[in-house]
């Protein structure tokens, strides 16, 4: 028997009103890969009202005709829209009925603001969409404000990495907020447009019998994982610049932190749920010096094999200029000083090359005090919050094993899977992002103090490291060596 077809929403976003969604740098691979696909299936659910216009703006010379030709193949080939089983002709056709291209040159003056300023006329919303260098990020606020093309109704969104530290970071957060008042700038990370991570504020502030368990009294440790099992590709002097740190901790990992260890907010609005995150970041125990290399580990990806197949190093991939001392894996130990999580481990982890790709939460519960049962083995329970590939909650426990003579336990768990227990298309995460920000809902985007302090807090511990060299690991594995060792001297293990 045929799988179910999914179903769409069942609750759509209302359509939005009428609005300019302008995209600087339009033909780059984020906007075609993820913004245009997004854009997309909110067509399909029918939550872009009809006087909604996606204008691209990048340096390409191409006109209307062309650029839309560009989006319908784009769309086509999306996998998340090849997975909704959504791509239709008049689908397409209405959905690229909406786009225009705007060429224009940041370092030529002329004509390309003047083409823009001509599309973007009436009372409409504009959300100004920086898909491009945070480098760039305040000196395009600036011109569309030289231009008048900023009003009281418009908004940015800026992608991350949101700089390079805290001071390139505080730097951006003052260009733009001297043209953007704070509500009006969203700061994306796609991680919180995730089913599960909203999910997972669900699961905490809906449900009443975590909480008295949520604490240091009933909690051992957390990991939080984000596996990859490509190489960094094309992407490496994009990675020179960044590493893993920078990447993926500084802002994913430290997003999904937050939503464990945060407190329960007064009410689901924006900026209370952001105040705790805040609070979280605030909290947490400063790394630096010899502390920081002795709770971290970091390394490199080297040659090898994957499925039977040779893959470079990172040392050759394309665009690499010899050795290099980034870091493609990170793994630490974090500890939120507060009354909540005093003395629980909070273990991060982030690599390219692994063994297999996913992205898990993972909370371990403490041993029961007193084992009752003969031969009972040491399996504590444990909430297991699977982000992708599919999206999942176990609750692992201990039960008796089928059959007569005798009582034996084994694990086993207690499994919510989203797509068999609602069936029902969950949004891509960039669909979820898009539609709040066109909305004017802060709620999952990060605040410029909440980015400053992960910033504050990731500093020392990259500085730590100046002068030492990752520790190199083999593709396909669980990373090298020293993150083992990190959990080891505690007696502990990476739940692999």
């Amino acid at each position: 028997m045929s799988a179910p077809v999914p179903a769409p929403h069942a609750d759509p976003a209302p359509p939005t009103g009428p609005t300019d969604l302008v995209v600087f740098g339009g033909t780059g691979d984020l906007a075609l890969r993820k913004l245009l696909p997004a854009l997309f299936l909110c067509e399909t659910e029918g939550g872009l009202g009809p006087e909604v216009r996606i204008i691209a703006v990048s340096r390409d010379g191409v006109d209307d005709a062309d650029y839309r030709g560009k989006a319908a193949s784009a769309v086509r080939e999306s996998p998340s829209v090849l997975r909704a089983g959504a791509v239709s002709g008049a689908l397409v056709r209405r959905f690229t009925d909406r786009l225009h291209h705007v060429s224009l040159d940041l370092d030529q003056p002329g004509g390309g603001w003047e083409h823009l300023a001509g599309l973007l006329g009436g009372d409409r919303d504009r959300v100004f969409y920086l898909a491009m260098p945070p480098m760039l990020f305040g000196r395009v606020c600036a011109d569309l404000a030289a231009r008048g093309l900023v009003t009281d109704r418009s908004r940015v969104v800026l992608e991350k990495p949101l700089g390079r530290d805290l001071a390139s970071a505080q730097a951006i957060n003052d260009e733009v907020g001297s043209v953007f008042p704070e509500e009006r700038i969203f700061r994306i990370d796609h991680y919180l447009g995730k089913e599960t991570v909203q999910n997972l504020l669900a699961l905490r502030f809906a449900n009443m019998f975590l909480e008295p368990v949520w604490n240091s009294r009933w909690v051992d440790h957390v990991q939080i994982t984000a596996a990859e099992t490509v190489g960094v590709g094309s992407r490496r002097d994009y990675y020179d610049r960044s590493g893993a740190m920078r990447d993926m901790v500084q802002n994913h990992l430290l997003q999904l932190l937050c939503l464990i260890a945060m407190e329960p907010p007064a009410g689901f609005d924006p900026d209370a749920v952001r105040d705790e995150k805040v609070k979280v970041l605030r909290a947490l125990k400063p790394l630096s010096g010899p502390e920081a290399l002795e709770r971290t580990a970091r390394g490199q990806y080297t040659a090898g094999t994957r499925s039977g197949r040779p893959v470079p190093g990172y040392a050759e991939e394309p665009g690499a200029d010899g050795p290099s001392r980034t870091e493609t894996f990170v793994a630490l130990e974090a500890s939120v000083a507060n009354w909540r999580w005093a003395g629980v481990p909070f273990y991060l982890r982030t690599g390219k090359r692994m063994a297999r790709r996913y992205s898990e939460i993972a909370v371990q519960f403490r041993d029961v005090p007193h084992p009752i049962f003969p031969g009972q083995a040491a399996a504590p329970n444990r909430l297991v919050i699977r982000l992708q590939p599919e999206e999942t909650i176990h609750l692992h426990m201990l039960a008796k094993e089928p059959g007569a003579g005798g009582l034996r336990l084994r694990p086993a768990p207690l499994e919510l899977s989203f797509a068999d227990t609602f069936a029902v298309r969950s949004p891509d995460a960039y669909e979820r992002l898009l539609m709040d920000v066109m909305a004017g809902d802060p709620t999952l985007f990060m605040r410029r103090d909440e980015v400053e302090a992960a910033w504050r807090w990731t500093d020392p511990v990259i500085s730590a490291w100046q002068g030492t060299a990752p520790e190199p690991y083999a593709p396909g594995g669980t990373g090298p060596d020293g993150a083992h060792r990190l959990l080891a001297r505690s007696g502990r293990a990476w739940l692999d």
